[in-house]
This record gives C-alpha cells, sequence and structure tokens, in this order.
C-alpha cells in the first residue's frame, strides 16, 4: 500500500497524539514537521522520530514529498497556514475551528477546488467506533425518535494555552470547543441546524469562559450546548428519545456509551481503541487514495455552516459588524 505522507505545520500540545494516530494508520507517515522556531521543530521531530524539521511554515511547504499537511497552529493561524499549504498544492487537513470567519473559509475551499486539492476540517470526534454505533443505533430506532440533546463540555484547567482570552488570537470556549458537539450532533441525526441561539460570559477586554447554545434541527429536534472553563463537572452527551436514551461520557474521545431503555433495561456500546486519531487518519488516507477532494463525511457543507453559525454568535456577543 502507497504511503501517504503528512507534513505536520506546529509543534502544539495535540501534535503529539494527531502523529501518534498518524503511526497506527495503516497507510500514513510523518515525514516532516515545521515551526515557527527550529529549535522547537528539531526538538519534536526527536521526540516523535520524524525524518526532517523546519524553520519555517513555507520550507515544509515546498517538500515536494509531502503528500498532505496537518494544521494545527493556534486559532488565528490556521487561515494563513492552509492558505499557503494549499498555495504550495498540498491537501490539507485543519485544526478546529477551521477559520475564525465565514469568508476565509469559502477562500480556502475555492483555493483547494482551483488547485486539485484535498481540504478537510479534523474533526476525530464523528470517526471514533462509538459515534458510528450511536448513529446506528438511532438509524435502527433504538431509543425511538429523537426529541432532545443536551451536550456538556468543560474543561477548569486552560491556564497552559497562552492565548485561550485572547480575541485577537481567536481564543474562547466556542472558538475552542463549540465545533466538537455542533458538528457531532448533525452527523449522528444526520440533520442541518435550522436554528441557533446563544450567550455567553466573559470579562472586559478578553473572550468568552461560558457558551449557552439552543439549536433547533430541520426535524423538530431541540438541542442544549454548554461549554464553560469556569466550573468543573462531568462532560458527556445525552440524546432523548421517545422510547430511551443514549448517554456518551466525553464523546469526543470516549470508548464507551449506555442506551437506556424506558423498561429499564440497558446496553452498553464499547469501541476500544489505542489511539483517538487513527480513525480520522485512516479516513484521510482512504479519501486521498481514492483522489477524492471531499470528505463525504465532514463535508464543505458543514465545515461552512459551522464558520458561519459561530461568527455570527460573536458578531452579536461583541456587538461589532467586524471580528477581530
Amino acid at each position: 500500500m502507497e504511503k501517504i505522507r503528512y507534513g505536520i505545520l506546529s509543534t502544539a500540545q495535540i501534535v503529539p497524539r494527531f502523529v501518534e494516530g498518524i503511526n497506527k494508520s495503516s497507510a500514513g507517515e510523518a515525514v516532516a514537521i515545521a515551526s515557527r522556531s527550529l529549535d522547537k521543530a528539531e526538538q519534536m521531530a526527536k521526540q516523535l522520530n520524524i525524518p526532517r524539521a523546519y524553520g519555517s511554515y513555507e520550507e515544509l511547504c515546498k517538500n515536494e514529498e509531502i503528500d498532505i499537511v496537518y494544521v494545527a497552529t493556534y486559532n488565528k493561524g490556521h487561515y494563513e497556514a492552509a492558505k499557503l499549504a494549499l498555495t504550495y498544492h498540498k491537501h490539507v487537513l485543519l485544526e478546529k475551528p477551521f477559520t475564525l470567519k465565514l469568508a476565509q473559509a469559502k477562500e480556502l475551499f475555492d483555493l483547494a477546488e482551483k488547485n486539485g486539492c484535498f481540504l478537510m476540517e479534523a474533526q476525530k470526534a464523528v470517526f471514533l467506533p462509538i459515534s458510528v454505533q450511536v448513529k446506528k443505533a438511532i438509524q435502527q430506532n433504538k431509543i425511538g425518535k429523537v426529541q432532545w440533546l443536551q451536550s456538556v463540555t468543560t474543561y477548569p484547567n486552560v491556564d497552559h494555552i497562552s492565548w485561550f482570552h485572547s480575541l485577537e488570537a481567536g481564543g474562547g470556549t466556542l472558538h475552542g470547543s463549540g465545533s466538537y458537539p455542533i458538528q457531532y450532533m448533525q452527523f449522528i441525526l444526520d440533520q442541518e441546524i435550522e436554528e441557533c441561539h446563544g450567550s455567553s460570559t466573559r470579562r472586559k477586554g478578553a473572550t468568552d469562559d461560558q457558551v449557552n447554545l439552543a439549536l433547533k434541527f430541520d426535524e423538530q429536534a431541540l438541542a442544549t450546548i454548554f461549554i464553560s472553563v469556569k466550573i468543573d463537572i462531568p462532560s458527556k452527551m445525552i440524546i432523548y428519545g421517545e422510547t430511551g436514551r443514549i448517554e456518551i461520557p466525553y464523546f469526543w474521545k470516549t470508548k464507551q456509551a449506555i442506551i437506556y431503555y424506558e423498561d429499564g433495561n440497558q446496553e452498553k456500546l464499547i469501541g476500544e481503541f489505542d489511539s483517538e486519531f487513527v480513525f480520522e487518519v485512516e479516513h484521510v488516507n482512504e479519501c486521498l487514495q481514492n483522489k477524492w477532494l471531499e470528505s463525504p463525511i465532514m463535508t464543505k457543507k458543514m465545515t461552512l455552516g459551522t464558520v458561519e453559525l459561530v461568527e455570527q454568535l460573536y458578531r452579536e456577543w461583541l456587538k461589532t459588524d467586524e471580528l477581530i
């Protein structure tokens, strides 16, 4: 099987876990990593056994041996880094949030199409074995028609992210974690969001530290999404149907979920793995091997819809016509 050769832009904390997913995939191979600091790139290359290290993103993108570039820079840097890679005709897997503005996201997809490049938003949650099982259970009508979904995500310790509270850098709870539940719900329901309203809390001059969203899907199911870095409570998603519910703890990285039936019986769903990223990587590899320019799961439409929704909410909260 022909190898899919990955170049990594950034030495962020997520990178070692993503590279583990590449290494555990059937065809992936991490061949280069880049940072604004050559020392940082060399240190992580040594740590992760990656052959090449670069002190600039452009140097990596010029490497003709690289098939796809994984972008894991800080949030505001996503657009410029992905644009650079696409300009050099590299396929791109771009971390969440895809971009901070809808216009930027549209520009990237247009450039990818023009240059014949695959472009996908990284969203490991929808590729996990449990996610596939949950979706199948809903399709099999195990809990009846879904009426309400409730998602709670809390991260009480974000001090290690120096730019988290920065408006300019694209920080905040919705930028940081909103894509997970927003896209996961659409994936498992096979429905689009019809309405969305939200509120947030934030310190003056800083971005949001709590958000609460109310959503309506096109087949009438309702949902709430709560994200906070101010409290420490269990993170989970609960899907309520007419005849039961499904509880998914830490849905973006979980190995199990439980179906509760109205007669009191339970069914446990199990999906073991060594790397939470390997399933996403396998999907990307399959897309490239089949010469698909768009993922049939993490579609352009879903990504653009998410970016538009998030941008609109921030405009309302910041009460400005132009985001930073």
